[in-house]
């Protein structure tokens, strides 16, 4: 319970805040990294069964893209919004203990699949499912966390998606080819199961026992809300701050144009311009993303307390400008290494960056958002950002190369461009947005009572 609840004489301070013991809020923050990784690793594992998927299903490329991009994308982002809003009012811990049964549920499913439309309706499931976490997620650690600990705690959470990705990419090809070994297998009023249907199955039955821990997990006291102004809701609150929401959704929206085309295109870099074999590539983009992307999300976390703790209100924005300027010389060198080494090394440099803004966007986001509206403006975030970093960064990537350099040959220039420009805009727009985040941070101050 809130220290602030009951009754307060008149001149009397409000009572200090009472958060949650650190060892239920770091379990909390445990259990929903694992969740998190294991999205991952649910969404990515398609993107290593193309071959077979294609084979069985006698599917084209078309229809497949639609399984790894529309079924799943569309849904978890348009989904999103509902859910958030579920979240806050209610029960955020068994809205995500149900949307890792869904999703786990679903991806089991695809193993089952024996067909394009049932594979599209499982994925589509997947997408709905995961759609529940984030948002959700967001609004509990900003509950079990005073704002001084509060960017430590995100960052752990968002290391997962390098996490979940680095592990599907490193380790996904050498399980599949374990079970293609193995051969098929025949379960009882299912039939026979082929490598890739196996493979689902293997990957999706596991979150069950994940949603288990959501049954241990403890839901937090709501803290830092406020009756000013979210009655009209979340667009109309947005938008009155849009200085502050709407610069900031923008700015890390466009910046994730540049990182959505590094994870598209910098493998076809890689495998076109230093003769690495798709398997090489994943094996060093894998690692890359383990062993410079992940702590550089701590490092954001670190970072952003150790300003905020010395006065420091808009610690998450200082410090995203930072690491935005410090990725350029690496995002728009990679692609133009002379050398494969060269060239890993300088995506090591950016993916560290990266790393670093991952979780700077949600901390910037939850420390100007009333209790009311956090899972949703998360939510909103999600959509802004997907749309604008899925929808426009690749096809840019591929419409320069193709249209104005003449060739998928110099599609590593095209990134180098790309990533160089997106970058510049999303720190000049965070530069932007200083100012009135201060001020937006003043004012939740007003509805947030002292922490102790």
């Amino acid at each position: 319970m809130s220290g602030s609840d009951g009754v307060m004489g008149v001149g009397q301070p409000p009572a200090p805040r009472i958060w949650p013991h650190s060892g239920w809020a770091w379990f909390a923050v445990a259990a929903l990294m694992v969740a998190y990784t294991s999205s991952f690793i649910d969404r990515q594992i398609l993107t290593l069964l193309v071959q077979p998927i294609r084979a069985d299903l006698t599917i084209s490329d078309t229809q497949f893209s639609l399984l790894a991009g529309i079924a799943f994308s569309l849904f978890y982002t348009v989904m999103g919004v509902p859910l958030a809003r579920l979240a806050d009012r209610g029960s955020r811990r068994w809205i995500i203990f149900w949307g890792i049964v869904v999703w786990s549920v679903m991806t089991v499913a695809c193993g089952l699949a024996n067909s394009f439309w049932a594979l599209f309706a499982a994925r589509i499931g997947v997408g709905i499912g995961e759609a529940a976490l984030s948002p959700a997620a967001y609004s509990m650690i900003s509950d079990y966390f005073p704002p001084r600990q509060r960017a430590r705690a995100l960052a752990v959470y968002s290391m997962a998606p390098y996490l979940g990705a680095g592990l599907a990419l490193m380790i996904g090809g050498a399980v599949i080819d374990m079970i293609a070994q193995a051969g098929a297998m025949r379960l009882p009023l299912v039939g026979e199961l082929a490598a890739w249907q196996q493979t689902f199955i293997l990957v999706g039955a596991p979150g069950l026992l994940i949603a288990a821990l959501f049954i241990v997990v403890r839901e937090p006291p709501r803290q830092g809300v406020t009756k000013s102004g979210v009655q009209a809701g979340v667009l109309k609150y947005m938008w009155a701050r849009k200085s502050t929401f709407y610069v900031l959704i923008m700015a890390f929206s466009i910046f994730g144009m540049a990182g959505i085309s590094y994870l598209a295109w910098a493998p076809a870099v890689l495998i076109r311009q230093h003769g690495m074999t798709p398997a090489e590539v994943g094996f060093a983009y894998g690692a890359v993303l383990l062993a410079a992307a992940t702590p550089g999300v701590l490092v954001g976390g670190w970072m952003t307390d150790w300003f905020a703790n010395r006065g420091r209100t808009d610690a998450p924005v200082r410090v995203a400008i930072g690491a935005l300027i410090a990725s350029i010389p690496f995002a728009v060198a990679m692609p133009l290494m002379p050398t494969q080494a060269l060239a890993i090394a300088a995506l090591a440099g950016f993916s560290f960056f990266a790393g670093v803004m991952n979780s700077l966007p949600a901390t910037a986001l939850q420390s100007v958002a009333p209790n009311q509206l956090r899972a949703q403006i998360t939510a909103i975030y999600f959509l802004i950002g997907n749309l604008v970093s899925l929808g426009l960064g690749p096809t840019i990537v591929a419409a320069i190369s193709d249209n104005l350099l003449g060739g998928d040959h110099n599609i590593g220039l095209s990134l180098a461009i790309v990533s160089g420009v997106t970058i510049t805009i999303a720190s000049l727009l965070l530069t932007r947005a200083l100012k009135p985040f201060r001020a937006s941070v003043e004012e939740a101050r007003e509805w947030q009572e002292p922490a102790r």
